[in-house]
């Protein structure tokens, strides 16, 4: 019998593509990339300015910008971002610093009064009796009056909330005539601080309104007289506010001029 031909044996290998792990390196790549990304970042911000420091760090911690809604809690960190309640009382320190650094500061330490309000921050420039921010029943300011107005210029139009300019007299009547009187004055020394302070950083748009009170609301009502109720006082208004454009005292208001 002849012999039978031996049996043809066809061995199929199945094909894996890549093997159990093929593309597991993709992962690891992409993780390695984003952890050389997040060290670059942070490389980076090590060296950037405090401000932007500040910035991102009020972005981290309210990325929504919930701090600017009304009835929330969450308050801005960075310059760029709204002085709310919560922030007030760092800016007062903040701006009693920068007077600190004024020549004149051991005169203006008890002409100047910064106070925390339901209106905002009050920031009061108080009179003598010669005249101190300005010149004596004039409108004009002395040179002290420019140099504290310019230094608080600087720091609050770094600030987007607004400013309100106030001006009051005691109740020593200006004159004997009628064409010009406290309410006239007091009006005018509060848009002479407005004007110096926006040649000095205040933003032109950042002064909500300048308003006059004569001797409407004094600061000392047990002596009308007192040279101390002749001052003018400016409000950073917490972001939001509203203001009323008048009330039943017989208020003067005048929107600024340029």
């Amino acid at each position: 019998m002849p012999n039978a031909p031996a049996p043809i044996i066809i061995v199929k290998k199945k094909g894996h593509e890549g093997g159990h792990h093929g593309g597991a390196w993709k992962v690891a790549y992409a993780d390695f990339v984003t952890a050389m990304m997040a060290l670059f970042i942070v490389l980076w911000l090590m060296n950037t300015s405090p401000k932007v420091k500040q910035s991102i760090s009020g972005y981290f911690k309210d990325p929504l910008g919930v701090g600017q809604r009304t009835g929330t809690k969450v308050a801005g960190i960075g310059e760029a971002l709204p002085i709310r309640k919560d922030d007030m009382s760092k800016l007062k320190e903040k701006l009693e610093a920068a007077i600190k650094k004024l020549e004149d500061f051991p005169q203006l330490r008890d002409q100047v009064k910064i106070t925390i309000t339901p209106d905002g921050l009050r920031i009061e420039l108080i009179e003598t009796q010669g005249g101190f921010f300005f010149e004596n029943g004039s409108s004009e300011l002395t040179g002290r009056g420019k140099e504290l107005l310019a230094a608080l210029a600087k720091e609050i139009g770094l600030l987007p909330n607004h400013l309100l300019i106030e001006g009051h007299t005691n109740s020593v009547p200006y004159t004997s005539q009628a064409t010009y009187t406290n309410w006239e004055l007091s009006t005018d020394r509060a848009n002479s601080a407005r004007r110096l302070m926006v040649a000095s950083g205040l933003r032109a748009d950042q002064t909500s309104y300048v308003r006059g009170y004569a001797d409407r609301q004094l600061r000392n009502p047990a002596n009308p007289t007192d040279p101390a109720n002749r001052r003018v006082s400016l409000v950073i208004q917490y972001q939001d506010a509203t203001l009323d454009r008048a009330d039943s005292s017989g208020l003067k208001e005048v929107k600024p001029k340029t």
